[in-house]
């Protein structure tokens, strides 16, 4: 298994608490805050805020201050094909290399996920979503792909699409999927599920977008 560092280790907490909204956009970070909750010195939790940083997650100097960078969403649908590309890779990798205790593990996490959905604790949810995404991902042991993903994560509008009515328990059903096909061994059915529960978000919080817009009735 691969060893962590305490600055790895901040800065995936760091991303799973953005990517859940536990840290809103624009949210000022302080490092003796994360430092203390964490239970470890600023030095790494510095240093992951640099790495973050790098990543497009925040904003600002590491040593003054910085904070959770806000959504583009001019590069949504860019990111969105970036996406599907290289996390079906991913899955690709993960159907021929995952064990039964990766198995047990992915089942567990897409309880979790659940179980939060159905207590009504969206935050929760969303934290366990990355968690699930992540570790399904390091199966496939391409560690230079799962690092553009994550950049490409930290552009991505996880907060706004889960916050749609319904989206976080559709998402549940849609891991089930993946899941199943992961265990079936079936390298296309995987590929195919990650692919539609990925586009699936995105058309959702397109839809709203679009309802929300008034129609003047004129051209454009």
């Amino acid at each position: 298994m691969h060893f962590r560092t305490k600055e790895e280790q901040v800065a995936d907490f760091l991303r799973e608490s953005i990517i859940s909204g536990r840290y809103p956009r624009g949210a000022r970070l302080k490092q003796q805050e994360i430092a203390t909750q964490l239970n470890t010195s600023i030095t790494p939790v510095r240093e992951a805020l640099k790495l973050l940083a790098a990543e497009g997650y925040v904003i600002g100097d590491s040593y003054r201050g910085a904070t959770v960078a806000p959504f583009d969403i001019e590069a949504s649908s860019e990111v969105l094909t970036l996406r599907v590309l290289l996390e079906t890779q991913l899955v690709r990798g993960a159907v021929e290399r995952v064990a039964a205790a990766d198995i047990a593990e992915l089942r567990v996490l897409a309880r979790e996920f659940a179980e939060a959905f159905d207590a009504g604790d969206n935050e929760a949810a969303r934290a366990a979503n990355y968690r699930f995404h992540h570790r399904l991902f390091e199966i496939a042991a391409m560690p230079q792909t799962l690092h553009f993903v994550q950049i490409l994560w930290a552009r991505y509008p996880f907060d706004l699409i889960n916050r749609l009515k319904g989206r976080v328990g559709r998402a549940a059903d849609e891991h089930d999927e993946m899941l199943a096909a992961l265990i079936a061994g079936d390298t296309a059915a995987a590929m195919l599920a990650t692919r539609q529960h990925i586009e699936a978000g995105f058309q959702e919080l397109r839809d709203s977008v679009r309802e929300q817009v008034p129609d003047t009735g004129g051209e454009n």
